[in-house]
């Protein structure tokens, strides 16, 4: 992969923005690996959930325009939609990680600008370190976020502080970031911050994990009648594995249980 880096270490997944130098600043190929790391990890029934970081002081500066400026003909490509999704390649960078049955955690240090905003923001949850700067930068370049950024943030805060981080491009630190709701924990150890959360939820089955991320997924913006079907049908799959079997066995017996690979 090119300056992207995957490394599964006890059943996590450590994909890492390697470009220290540019401060991960996000080249074209870059974008496209993104995406693969994410269909990647889908597929890895083993795996337990993924940590998305920055080599370096920085997790990610956004987009390198100088880098990608060369390239206007594949830029105007990978703007069209594949046709199998609705996203194009550039939301697909960030998007494709909300198909990944299991918690993905974005790690923020140093500066996450524009691109690098809308990739943490597609994680299931971000831990930032308390110097952490952030910014929808793109206002700087007289252009809107494009990388899944409106579906994202419109589950994490109010609609009148994205219109208006959108529309002037402001620099905010993490504590003002979670208390706009875009971050899920600040600390002077992000890292430690997640390994704790998947600790606590490598103790469920994996199988309820992955169903929980799905019917989420699936329901946040539909009402009763389209979110019910939903909670119908991922509940019946899980009352038919093996990993409910073993977590209502372990819990009968007040053991800690011992789950197989995941089934959903």
């Amino acid at each position: 992969m090119s300056n992207i880096s995957y490394e599964v270490r006890d059943q996590v997944a450590h994909v890492r923005l390697n470009r220290p130098e540019k401060h991960n600043g996000l080249t074209l190929d870059m974008l496209d690996d993104l995406a693969a790391a994410a269909d990647r990890a889908a597929k890895d029934r083993s795996l337990r959930a993924v940590i998305i970081s920055g080599e370096g002081d920085s997790f990610c500066s956004g987009l390198d325009f100088a880098s990608a400026g060369k390239e206007q003909g594949r830029i105007m490509r990978m703007l069209v939609p594949k046709k199998a999704s609705a996203a194009n390649n550039f939301q697909n960078a960030g998007w494709a990680w909300r198909n990944v049955p299991v918690p993905v955690i974005a790690v923020i240090t140093g500066h996450c600008y524009g691109g690098g905003l809308q990739i943490a923001l597609a994680a299931d949850f971000r831990f930032a370190a308390t110097d952490a700067d952030l910014s929808i930068l793109e206002a700087k370049w007289g252009l809107i976020p494009d990388m899944s950024l409106s579906a994202s943030i419109a589950q994490l805060t109010s609609i009148d502080v994205a219109k208006r981080l959108t529309m002037t491009g402001e620099m905010f630190n993490a504590e003002q970031a979670l208390d706009w709701g875009l971050v899920s924990g600040v600390s002077d150890d992000p890292f430690a911050d997640a390994d704790a959360l998947i600790e606590q939820i490598k103790q469920r089955s994996p199988d309820a994990v992955a169903a929980s991320k799905a019917l989420f997924e699936n329901t946040w913006y539909n009402g009763s009648r389209l979110s019910f079907p939903v909670e119908q049908t991922l509940q019946v799959r899980l009352l038919r594995g093996k990993n409910h079997t073993i977590a209502r066995n372990a819990g009968l017996k007040k053991e800690k249980p011992s789950f197989g690979e995941r089934q959903v």
